[in-house]
């Protein structure tokens, strides 16, 4: 083969290349689901447009309890917020629904007790910085981690437990709850959970978050059936994307504007400005008579 032929050659293998994608493989973002075949982590609603306002449960008006246990009509989270120091208004038929099997989101009784819980799918370099946070002012929390986090944190995810931490089930590949079946189901909770003692040597907090905070009635049936409890929460806004952080002052102000007593606060682990926001957070919570506990 003379020089023309192999330059036209390598110029033909190069457009082929190209088209289809060998010269340089497409990147796959850090996910909080399974990271070979998922893009970057789904903005998960709990309250998606919280910076703007109200917003109310999906579907808009839940059908009214169904006779036999198991309905798989799908719930996407979601409540109406107000920022006179309540707990956010659901409908008496979501009410109903959650007390029927136990769930919470935000925690029963009296007093000033709050809850602080982390979505861990993936790590983004700045848990390690939220537990010396959290160690430094003696304050518990709940995380909520994912299979692919268990995998390839498991020392975080120990000194997680270490330092008196809950550490809970947010399924091994982060599906859409009210879509699978109930072997699926079983296989996402007890799975994450077998991996976990096989790492850490302990029993894994018997707490589920449903990721992207979609449920049904029959995932909470099957969540209950197993001895879990599902955590949904009463406080959140838009802090997931890390390529999208609103700044220290913004989380601040999300968290002290809409704190009221019992609320479950989710944060995500992967946020910049949560971090930077949290010691004045905690500091300016316990001002205000605030006391945080665990489930």
């Amino acid at each position: 083969m003379n020089r023309a032929r192999v330059t036209v050659f390598l110029l033909v293998f190069a457009a082929s290349c190209l088209l289809i994608g060998c010269l340089e493989p497409s990147p796959t973002p850090p996910s909080g689901v399974e990271p070979i075949a998922t893009p970057a982590p789904q903005p998960e609603p709990e309250n998606p447009d919280a910076a703007k306002g109200p917003v109310l449960e999906s579907p808009q008006t839940p059908a009214p309890l169904p006779d036999a246990t198991g309905s798989s009509l799908s719930y996407s989270w979601g409540f109406r917020r107000n920022n006179e120091h309540r707990a956010p208004e659901i409908s008496s038929e979501m009410s109903n629904l959650l007390n029927k099997y136990q769930a919470l989101y935000v925690a029963p009784g009296d007093g000033n007790r709050i809850y602080l819980t982390f979505d861990a799918g993936y790590e983004q370099g700045y848990t390690a910085t939220i537990l010396d946070i959290l160690k430094d002012k003696q304050v518990p929390a709940a995380f909520f981690i994912t299979g692919h986090y268990l995998h390839t944190q498991p020392e975080l995810v120990k000194r997680m437990k270490a330092e008196g931490h809950l550490v809970c089930n947010h399924t091994v590949n982060h599906p859409d709850l009210s879509t699978i079946s109930q072997e699926k189901f079983t296989r996402e909770i007890d799975g994450l959970a077998h991996d976990f003692a096989e790492i850490t040597g302990q029993k894994m907090d018997p707490y589920l978050r449903p990721p992207m905070g979609i449920f049904s009635e029959q995932s909470l049936y099957w969540a209950r059936e197993m001895g879990y409890t599902t955590v949904l929460w009463s406080l959140a806004f838009a802090d997931w994307d890390p390529a999208k952080q609103p700044g220290a002052d913004f989380s601040f102000r999300q968290v002290v504007d809409y704190i009221h007593p019992g609320a479950i606060i989710l944060l995500h682990a992967v946020s910049q400005s949560d971090t930077e926001a949290l010691p004045r957070i905690i500091e300016e919570l316990r001002n205000q008579g605030y006391t945080f506990a665990i489930f």
